[in-house]
This record gives C-alpha cells, structure tokens and sequence, in this order.
C-alpha cells in the first residue's frame, strides 16, 4: 500500500508551475468520442484519472498516442458506442460524460453508473432530463444507463436546470451540439472548465455561445472536425498551494494560472491575512505569522469553490478565533474532519456547517485521505503539524493532482511517497 509521509515544522518557498486542469481535461477527452475524428490535447495533467478515462476510450476502439508529458493525440473514428468496460468507468465520475459523447454522435448510449469521491447525494437526473428533452429514450437500472434516439427527432431546445450543476451542463452541451437546431441551456453552471469545453468543441467546429454566464446557446452542425487544443491551467492545483504558502509562513509563486479564476480564494486568503500578488500568469502569495479567522462559503463559480473547502478549512484551524466554514454544494463534504481531529483540530460539525476553533497545535498521526481534496488537506496539515504524519488512501489524491509530492519537495516540504506491504 502505497502512503505519503510528511515530517512538519518546514516552511514553504519557491516557485510551482501548474498543471491542466484535471476537470477540464476529462470532459475534453470524453468530447473526442463525440468528434469522431484525431484530436491533439495539449497541457494535460499526468493524474491516475486521466490515465483511466484514456484506457476508456482504448477499450472501447480509440487509437491513443502519448506525444510528451502533457500531449495526447486521440483519434475515436472507430470508436464503437455502448462498449466502454464497465469496472472502468464505475471508478471514475466523468465517465459520465460518455453518455453525450455517444448519444450526440451516435443517437446511442450505453454507459456504467459513474464512480468518483462519495460526497453524499449526487443524482444524474438534470442529465437525463436534458437528454429526454433533447429527444432521447433513457432507461436505466442500478447499473447501466442506456438511451436511444431517432435520427429524426433528436431536435435542439429550452432546457431549465432545476439546480445548478457543472456536469449536466457540460453533458447535455456534448449532446447537443450535433442536434438539429437550437439549444438553449438556462440556469447553466458557469465554471472556467465548462468554458474550456465549449472553447475546444467550437475549435472543432460546434457553435456554441454564452459559455461562462447562465445561459449557454447551441446552434446544432452536421459534423465536427478534429483540432488541436490546450487545457486551461487547474485553478483548484493552483488554490492548493496558496493555501500551503499561508499555512507555512511561506511565499510560493504560483505560475502558468488565469489570476481571474483564484479571485475567490485569493479574497479569503487576504482575509486571512496573506499577501497575494496577482501578474499576468502568476500569483505570489505570501503567508504571515498571524492567520486570522474568517467565515466561508461554498457556492458554485465564481463563487469560493467546494474543491478548495477542506484545504481553506485546515487553514483555519491555524487560525486565531472561531471561523466558520458553511457548505453549500455537497452534503457530506465534511468526512475529512474526523482526520483533523486525530491531529489535534477542534472542529464541531452541524449538517453543513462547520465550527472551527483555531490556534490549537497539530500533531503528526496516522490519517486516511478520504476523498481527492481532503487528502491534499491533509498534507497540508502535514506541513503544519508537530512530528510526523503518515497519509494512506492516497490514490485519491493522485487521482487529481500531478506529481504532489515532487512539487511539495521542489517547495522545501519533507515528504515522500513510501510503498508498503498491504
């Protein structure tokens, strides 16, 4: 079993570069089956859920070639619908995405429920509702969602999402772009990467407009053509490390970024009181010996992300004061607490809400990452605590972070990826 151990007490400088964004680059990838033609992907990040959505879309027929590092070419002509490998796709959330990859291009779909972090209730239903909409037959069971569609009556139009979310929009976006006629998506999720979706589908000849406001307009084309197409940088990668610089007393500079999607972190960073500097496409964020309390939000872009929660949350228990941190996007976002308290956290837990007593030591222990973000919390209470402390469960954070434990070295952090007996 693979750990990571992190000895505290050392503080952070230097500079990180970095990665693609890891929920960006999914949907693209899924995308490329929808394109049906070779697709070069640039500045894709080398994380565990990238590596499985490409052995995805080999099984089911692609022919992909690994450039460099970050390069991928995907060619999907062959690509046959209903046959991605179902063990697969149950391990990851954005294997989702294959149901408008293939219902769009092939009016089919057969697709395993989708795995991913557990974070409570998370329902497809706004997805199946804008397939059905759209034209589509859907039916599923506890293990596959199957849809089929008339060539001829799979028409653009008025889709309302009754809650905001991220991977419903992309989806039904994906779908509609080969639908005859127009499509509009109101109450649409407005994140960076659902930009970067309709950026590259438009680079392959979709027409789609209002991508990052509410509502997003697909004028549906006959066919698509391959392009080449970079991934915009991970603007959660890029959170996770401001946050360490304040938790040490560091001063990282975080480069190749969009300063404009951290304008939310960076807020609550200088409330806490850590000096960030923003350039063209870096941030300097420097932390101070005092952190002082503050009270966070999750909500949906721009608002502060759900993704950054239990890093902002790890800060705060450094913090002088009570500070609250109030969730607002997922109802079990807050299983990683359990894992401060065995450091020495004091954290009380109210439904979404949580109370955090800051200016309490950590201690080095044995903890478990729980899902992708808490565990990358966990190294940063690592950097914080006394003595040494032992990560496990760490696949969950190789599935969204590029080379963490390089990066951190690179930072002056004391820490390894260790491989023990299971």
């Amino acid at each position: 079993m693979d750990k990571i151990i992190v000895n505290g007490g050392h503080q952070l400088n230097g500079t990180v570069e970095i990665s693609g964004m890891k929920n960006a680059a999914l949907p693209i990838i899924y995308a490329c089956v929808l394109v049906g033609a070779k697709c070069t992907i640039e500045n894709v990040p080398n994380v565990r859920d990238v590596a499985l959505s490409l052995d995805i879309l080999r099984g089911m027929g692609a022919i992909v070639n690994k450039i460099n590092d970050t390069t991928v070419e995907i060619d999907c002509t062959d690509v046959k619908p209903g046959t991605s490998e179902p063990e697969l796709a149950k391990k990851i959330r954005a294997s989702y995405y294959l149901m408008g990859a293939e219902l769009g291009r092939f009016k089919k779909s057969k697709v395993a429920f989708p795995g991913g972090c557990d974070f409570g209730g998370r329902p497809i239903d706004q997805h199946i509702k804008g397939f059905e909409m759209l034209g589509a037959t859907v039916t599923s069971t506890c293990d596959y969602v199957e849809m089929t569609a008339d060539e001829h009556e799979f028409y653009g139009t008025n889709i309302f999402f009754d809650i905001v979310t991220v991977g419903a929009t992309m989806n039904v976006m994906l779908a509609a772009v080969l639908a005859k006629g127009n499509t509009i998506i109101e109450n649409a999720a407005r994140e960076p990467h659902i930009v970067d979706l309709a950026n590259f589908l438009n680079t392959c000849g979709a027409r789609i407009s209002g991508a990052g406001t509410d509502v997003i307009k697909i004028k549906g084309v006959e066919k698509l053509r391959g392009s080449t197409y970079a991934i915009i940088p991970d603007m959660i990668e890029a959170g996770t490390y401001m946050v360490a610089a304040a938790a040490t007393g560091g001063t990282i500079k975080v480069t190749n970024v969009i300063p404009k999607h951290l304008e939310s972190i960076s807020a609550k960073l200088e409330e806490s009181g850590s000096i960030v500097e923003e350039f063209g496409d870096a941030v300097i964020v420097t932390g101070r010996s005092k952190i002082r309390k503050a009270n966070v939000k999750t909500h949906p872009y721009p608002g502060f992300p759900t993704d950054m929660q239990p890093q902002m949350a790890t800060l705060l228990c450094l913090a002088s004061g009570v500070s609250y941190v109030s969730e607002g996007v997922y109802e079990k976002r807050f299983r990683y607490v359990d894992e401060l308290k065995k450091m020495g956290a004091s954290i009380k837990v109210d439904g979404r809400m949580a109370v955090i007593e800051g200016g309490l030591p950590l201690h080095g222990t044995d903890v478990v990452a729980v899902d992708l973000r808490a565990g990358v919390a966990m190294i940063i209470a690592g950097l914080v605590a006394e003595g040494t402390t032992t990560i496990s469960n760490i696949h969950l954070i190789e599935r969204g972070y590029d080379d963490v434990v390089g990066k951190f070295r690179s930072l002056g952090a004391d820490i390894k990826k260790v491989s023990e007996p299971d």
